[in-house]
């Protein structure tokens, strides 16, 4: 198993957070942007990004996918234990609706301050768009945060995909200026201190 990844991608810790909370090990492969325009990588992911995992097949063969949310439902499909998704049909509807919101609702407005703070100097800052997005993702976290009052975790009482796609977004509340509802500053001090998590902090 390959992972193309970067240490401090977001969605690539994603895919990193559930090999070590599963008991896996993928070879990681650092491909940085320059590497992700060439035509290695692009006969690979034809879009450029990050992360892709390519694993053996059913016939023997190599499977390439790409985007975070399908690796992490083939990663549970493939290596159901320990699981990270729930048994009963509500429970699974639940935890994907979770997921589908986190990249609706969260990760693209975070992704608006987040990316610039972290990799832009400050002059090329877009700050007017920082606003409108911080203002949206307190409007989610508002709902959120009443999904969480009185739960451990988003769903079935435990750790599962719900709650892991948020982890990588989350971890920059911080240099997002955000002030956490308290239900959902709980269930961060919560995430924050699995060893999955703490093993794949970014270094910036």
């Amino acid at each position: 198993m390959r992972l193309y990844a970067t240490k401090n991608s977001t969605y690539s810790r994603r895919v990193r957070i559930a090999l070590l909370e599963k008991g896996l090990v993928a070879e990681e492969l650092e491909r940085g942007a320059e590497a992700r325009r060439s035509p290695e990588f692009l006969a690979l992911n034809p879009y450029g990004r990050i992360p892709v995992l390519v694993d053996l097949d059913e016939a023997g063969g190599e499977s390439v996918l790409w985007e975070s949310t399908a690796i992490l439902e083939y990663l549970e499909a493939k290596y159901p234990e320990p699981p990270l998704v729930p048994k009963l049909p509500t429970e699974r509807g639940t935890m994907a609706m979770h997921v589908k919101l986190c990249d609706l609702e969260f990760a693209p407005h975070a992704r608006t301050i987040q990316r610039p703070k972290r990799f832009d100097p400050p002059q090329a800052w877009d700050r007017p768009s920082f606003e409108p997005a911080k203002a949206a993702i307190l409007r989610h976290l508002a709902i959120l945060a009443t999904q969480l009052e009185g739960r451990r975790y988003l769903v079935a009482d435990r750790f599962t995909l719900a709650d892991l796609v948020y982890v990588p977004f989350l971890h920059f509340h911080g240099l997002l200026e955000l002030e956490l509802p308290d239900s959902v500053a709980q269930w961060w001090q919560r995430l924050s201190r699995r060893p999955s998590v703490r093993a794949t902090e970014p270094t910036f």
